[in-house]
């Protein structure tokens, strides 16, 4: 009798079934494993809306009460002062607290751990193939603007719109990177290169594309906040270039999940044109509708897609990196 329930208990042992380990998931991120009090995309937009009402409305609003209506005779160190606390406590300061409202760990959005220098060469690298990269499509995209908007008057009229507010964008660049002396230059670069970098990023790499990636896969969420970071700068020419840019930049965070790579590639960027502004003394270093005459044209071309060939080489050769790097750490 006593061997019949033996027999028996072993039959009702419960069988255990195979599950499937997150950890070996190639795609698996265990910093997404996040609690949130609104959906990620809603947060996503709320950042979007915020920094947009809070930097460029209210951010407009006070300049105006603090500076007064005419903005050219206001010293330009002033407008300078102004920028900074603007991309520091509209920008930089909502998307730290955006994400200390919504989520349960800061520091799983706003990532910040030290890269390795292998990895921090690789993409300061492609930020420099990029910058002539992008320089040399400006080009090319300007001059067939041109051609075409003498063959269509609906072009030539959208031209003429995209001229004017070019030339506005262009104008408060212009008076941001002059300086006299070495005070104001330290102060241009700071304002420039060191606070966009540290703000831009914390919104867009950090609250904005973290929110996204928890709900869509692989690279739609820093494709996503790359469109959204082109557009907030107001620069019809520049879009494009600037949603490479924002793409790069991302690609960047989302690889090193760390933000602070992109924020090194974006002061690299901002600091070589205020440097190049300096050293050179060319307007068409911050002009986004320069153009080039036909015969100029082919060389721009040929420069444009050898460094296309470039970069697509780098960014297979930084994939490999991050594949080598994660065998080795489930070896």
């Amino acid at each position: 009798m006593d061997e019949f329930k033996d027999d028996y208990q072993k039959e009702e042992q419960p069988v255990e079934i195979p599950t499937i380990v997150k950890e070996h998931d190639p795609d698996y991120d265990p910093d997404n494993d996040l609690e949130f009090q609104v959906s990620p995309v809603a947060a996503a937009f709320i950042g979007l809306a915020g920094a947009f009402f809070l930097y460029q409305i209210v951010g407009s609003i006070l300049t105006v009460l603090i500076l007064g209506m005419d903005l050219e005779s206001v010293p330009v160190n002033s407008l300078r002062l102004m920028t900074m606390a603007g991309q520091i406590l509209f920008i930089m300061l909502p998307a730290l607290l955006f994400a200390k409202w919504i989520y349960s760990d800061v520091g799983k959005i706003i990532r910040i751990r030290k890269p390795d220098l292998k990895e921090l060469g690789l993409f300061t690298i492609g930020i420099v193939v990029l910058t002539p990269l992008l320089q040399s499509y400006l080009y090319i995209q300007n001059y067939y603007l041109e051609v075409f908007a003498k063959s269509s008057s609906f072009i030539n009229s959208a031209k003429s719109f995209f001229d004017s507010l070019n030339e506005m964008v262009e104008k408060t660049y212009s008076n941001l990177l002059s300086a006299s002396n070495i005070f104001e230059l330290s102060l241009v670069v700071i304002v420039v290169a060191v606070v966009p970098a540290l703000s831009e990023e914390t919104m867009f790499r950090g609250f904005i594309q973290r929110s996204f990636e928890l709900k869509y896969k692989k690279y739609a969420g820093l494709i996503i906040t790359a469109i959204f970071f082109s557009l907030y700068h107001f620069n019809p020419y520049g879009f494009i270039p600037l949603f490479v840019l924002g793409a790069f930049f991302g690609f960047a965070a989302f690889k090193s999940k760390t933000l602070l790579i992109p924020m090194f590639l974006h002061f690299l960027n901002n600091f070589s044109a205020v440097s190049l502004y300096h050293i050179i003394g060319d307007d068409e270093l911050i002009k986004s509708d320069g153009s080039v005459n036909s015969d100029e044209l082919s060389s721009y071309v040929m420069m444009f897609f050898a460094l296309v060939i470039l970069f697509i080489g780098l960014i297979i050769v930084i994939n490999k990196y991050y594949s080598s790097k994660q065998l080795l750490k489930e070896e």
